[in-house]
């Protein structure tokens, strides 16, 4: 049996996709499967900051709505490129393989640390979470939107255009170039995006053959993960336009979520955490959001949905 495969055609994108269907072909040697490269907005936008585009789902609409039309049998994506919404239609999150790192990491010319740059060096990044942490942690610092693929952001660093680039390690691992890494930032100082360093699998809402093929890739510690820290997400109603981390981590049978939320002004930043067990995911990360409500969160996400615009 031969299934199409929809996935963007970057280098990172044709890493994952090729990597994940590695791991299929090892459960189901009598499959094979054939890629169908899909260009999607975010492909198409290259002028534009990420969240200064007024739309969902940039890196995956496209090809989620061939899987939804039965034009290509199932989707793979980077988790936090999917958007966080209660329901959709059409499609449904087949598999969530195990996680690589959800950290993010410093890039710069020469192996400089984050901390170590002079006063208003300038930092790259596509990211309003990584622009506000970095304001929280360095506030001298200059911090320049910037787009494009993995290698024309770090020859942007290469060039000296930039003084360092922050970058998902996993994208690195995945291309194989982790050793362009400078520093790997904690997850203290820089809480990850909900599902960073994760892959869905989407697959057409019915297709329950398929289902079951792909769940046998499917890691039950990380979608106990990615489900708390989209949830967390869900409740605060929070989109690229506003700089929210969630970092969840399970040991043994326990969950644990730590959410994290930055203002605008005044590099202000609130948090909250919760424990519980993994058949508990998606409540943990609503009574997070919850307890960010209660600090502030929303005044925060109302500055940044002011300057940015609504999501």
């Amino acid at each position: 049996m031969i299934y199409t495969v929809g996935t963007r055609g970057s280098k990172l994108a044709l890493a994952q996709t090729n990597r994940t269907l590695e791991q299929i072909r090892q459960k189901h040697p009598e499959v094979d499967f054939k890629l169908k490269i899909i260009k999607t907005e975010g492909d198409k936008e290259h002028g534009k900051p990420l969240f200064s585009i007024d739309a969902k789902g940039i890196f995956e609409r496209e090809i989620d709505q061939e899987v939804a039309s039965g034009e290509i049998d199932f989707a793979i994506h980077s988790l936090k490129d999917v958007p966080i919404v209660e329901h959709t239609t059409g499609t449904v999150l087949a598999a969530v393989p195990k996680r690589d790192s959800p950290c993010d990491v410093f890039i710069s010319k020469n192996n400089v640390r984050l901390e170590d740059l002079s006063k208003g060096s300038v930092v790259g990044t596509g990211s309003l979470r990584r622009l506000a942490e970095i304001k929280y942690v360095r506030p001298d610092l200059v911090v320049e939107p910037i787009r494009g693929n993995v290698d024309t952001r770090i020859s942007k660093v290469q060039n000296g255009e930039l003084a360092g680039i922050i970058i998902a390690e996993a994208g690195l691992e995945r291309m194989n170039i982790a050793s362009q890494m400078s520093q790997r930032l904690s997850l203290d100082l820089f809480p990850s995006a909900a599902g960073q360093g994760s892959i869905a699998l989407m697959v057409k809402e019915g297709n329950t053959d398929l289902l079951k093929l792909l769940q046998s890739v499917e890691d039950k510690v990380t979608r106990a993960e990615v489900t708390a820290e989209r949830s967390l997400v869900l409740k605060l109603a929070g989109g690229c336009r506003v700089p929210i981390g969630a970092v969840s981590q399970v040991v043994g049978d326990t969950l644990t979520i730590l959410g994290s939320i930055y203002s605008l002004n005044e590099c202000k930043k609130i948090f909250a955490s919760a424990k519980g067990l993994l058949s508990q995911a998606r409540e943990l990360g609503f009574k997070v959001g919850e307890e960010l409500i209660v600090q502030g969160a929303k005044d925060f996400e109302k500055e940044w949905r002011e300057k940015y615009g609504a999501w």
